[in-house]
């Protein structure tokens, strides 16, 4: 019996769709530990321990050689570098979603990249109009970004009752703003540009593009780079983390082994009597380290990239990004600030009335296809949920407020995410629940 016939034939679409379930399951576990990551900030930031537990994350890290000095705050160094690890995951799930899954259809991308681009416009017009002239103008980035893991996780609580494409609408749609916010952050909250600094990170693009083009397929090769284009970006008065954003879009999504090389390399090595051979300088050897190279380059780098990368941004950066920046003294901030209540009303009102109107207006229009699953009442309950604006709101707050309005600008954060939630919530308890009774 041939070793396929035990299982089921494979079709095209499983090579878009396992993956997909894997990253849903990957977003909604890390959902929770992000959760827990920031209860944890929150309660230890409120705590007797609140000092110690604040100042750490001011700790200076870094290498000193002579004159030169390349330190950073630990929390400089999650802000500013791991998380180019995130956006750069991030990015590769775009490249992955628009090449090679569903949003290859432009019409069916067009509802979630309309809703993401609703769900920044409002929000920052609101907020730009209530905060006209105060002090806190310059930080309307914030009420810009859906935190996607939260988003994942909670819509995992509901399993099979809610359509799948409400998922597939609000992940796509929460990646289009996270590099809609990136780049913000790269043009509206960068420094002073050192013009050689740029010129040489555009350089060590090329460099990376030209050893694609070559064949170069070390990953350690293209890490070396990376880390150089990071440090050029870092010097160069653009936020370093828009590095990621670029090279993850630059990652090729074709792949080098054909399914039929494959099979002929692999079919080659299997014709081999059993027995100890495989050792030593011989032909069998040879072709099965060469059977090892095709199964690994038989999938996309933009596809193994993501399997290697996504469960340590979902498990690891980003909980470490919640617990450096989650934290704020309640006790001491003054919430009384208009910023607070401002991006309170950005993430809780904007946000979804943005992603509702520019999502139904694309369709409308029929610049976009909506899927037959995703009525108006779900779509609303999750333009509700896209008000959870965590992880990117905290990340651009830290770049746009002073001391000062931080800790205020972080209680509206998560009192407009915590809003959201439960609202969005609430209305799909309420929508599954009828679905069930009829």
């Amino acid at each position: 019996m041939a070793p396929d016939s035990r299982n089921l034939p494979r079709e095209i679409a499983d090579r878009f769709t396992k993956p997909f379930a894997q990253f849903l399951k990957i977003e909604a576990a890390s959902g929770l530990l992000l959760l827990l990551a920031a209860l944890a900030a929150l309660g230890l930031a409120n705590s007797p321990w609140s000092t110690p537990f604040l100042a750490f994350w001011e700790t200076p890290v870094g290498l000193h050689f002579g004159p030169l000095d390349f330190s950073r705050s630990l929390r400089h160094w999650i802000n500013d570098g791991l998380m180019t690890f995130f956006f750069f995951v991030v990015a590769l799930e775009l490249k992955r979603e628009l090449v090679l899954g569903e949003l290859r259809n432009l019409r069916m991308a067009a509802m979630p990249f309309a809703g993401a681009l609703g769900g920044m416009i409002v929000p920052v017009s609101l907020y730009l109009a209530l905060m006209t002239g105060q002090p806190g103008a310059h930080g309307w980035g914030t009420v810009m970004a859906t935190d996607t893991a939260f988003v994942i996780g909670c819509l995992a609580l509901f399993g099979s009752r809610i359509p799948p494409s409400l998922r597939l609408f609000l992940l796509s749609l929460a990646i289009f703003d996270d590099v809609g916010a990136i780049l913000v952050v790269a043009v509206g909250y960068g420094e002073a540009l050192n013009w050689v600094a740029l010129a040489l990170g555009v350089l060590g693009l090329a460099a990376v593009a030209g050893a694609a083009r070559l064949g170069i397929r070390s990953v350690p090769v293209y890490f070396l780079l990376g880390g150089v284009i990071w440090l050029c970006f870092d010097a160069s008065g653009i936020h370093a983390t828009i590095a990621g954003v670029v090279l993850g879009l630059m990652t090729p999504t074709r792949v080098w082994v054909s399914d039929a090389r494959l099979r002929a390399i692999l079919g080659r090595v299997l014709s081999y009597p059993g027995g100890e051979h495989w050792s030593g300088d011989t032909r069998e050897r040879h072709d099965l380290r060469q059977a090892g190279i095709a199964v690994t380059e038989a999938l996309s780098p933009v596809e193994r990239l993501e399997m290697m990368l996504h469960p340590w941004a979902g498990f690891v950066i980003m909980p470490l990004f919640a617990l450096a920046n989650a934290g704020v003294a309640i006790s001491g901030a003054d919430i009384g600030q208009s910023v607070s209540v401002t991006i309170f009303v950005g993430l809780a009102f904007g946000k979804p009335i943005g992603v509702l109107a520019f999502s139904w207006l694309a369709v409308r229009f029929g610049f976009a296809t909506q899927a037959p699953s995703l009525n108006l009442p779900f779509l609303a309950a999750g333009a509700l949920l896209t008000g959870i604006g965590f992880t990117m709101s905290l990340f651009i707050a830290g770049l746009a407020y002073t001391p000062a309005m931080l800790d205020a600008a972080k209680i509206g954060i998560l009192g407009g995410s915590v809003f959201s939630a439960a609202a969005g919530l609430l209305m799909l308890v309420w929508l599954t629940s009828r679905i069930r009774a009829s």
